[in-house]
């Protein structure tokens, strides 16, 4: 009788500890952090078709992103796009020769370098303003950002589908944790 009580009590404690640790799971994976897997080639070479990475959800509740904050977001066609934030609230935006302004001043894009060293002609990224793709922007409204993928002529970002509401950020990315050789912290 006591052995079986102690049975009891014993299988009643891996429970307790069972439902614990998966409560836990769940709140570290639905709100602090998230995996996701790059689709595509649009953040190249910055990050590669199959890269796994980690979100942390909770920086944009109690911050606001950064300039060149790498960001998943909730894009208009159903579907989550990672990709750059290049401008932010209050920001004018230019591209012109393959140089990007802000506000009138030029900015150093160093992630681009590796692509731009292999073009043979042209520029990698097409000129435009901010009043080109929207022509009822003057600035970046606030509550809003501008991202762009790294692989410029083939990401479909804001060029394309509008400044992104900040209400649509899941949250940002930097650590590559799969392919165990790939592992690192990216900028």
């Amino acid at each position: 009788m006591e052995n079986t009580k102690k049975e009891k009590n014993e299988i009643w404690e891996w429970i307790k500890a069972l439902v614990i640790a998966f409560v836990i799971a769940v709140l570290i994976r639905y709100i602090l952090f998230t995996p996701i897997v790059v689709d595509g080639d649009s953040m190249m070479p910055t990050l590669q078709n199959g890269d796994r990475m980690i979100v942390n959800k909770i920086g944009y509740t109690i911050g606001e992103p950064d300039r060149f904050d790498i960001v998943v977001f909730h894009a208009p066609e159903g579907k989550d796009y990672i990709k750059r934030v290049i401008g932010l609230p209050g920001d004018t935006l230019e591209y012109k020769d393959d140089q990007l302004y802000i506000n009138g001043k030029a900015y150093d894009e160093p992630y681009l370098d590796e692509y731009k060293s292999q073009l043979t002609e042209g520029t990698l990224t097409q000129d435009f303003t901010l009043q080109e793709i929207d022509p009822t922007l003057d600035v970046i409204p606030e509550g809003y950002v501008f991202v762009m993928g790294d692989n410029r002529r083939y990401s479909k970002d804001s060029r394309h589908i509008g400044i992104v509401s900040e209400d649509e950020l899941i949250g940002n990315t930097s650590l590559i944790f799969w392919p165990i050789g790939d592992i690192k912290i990216v900028k």
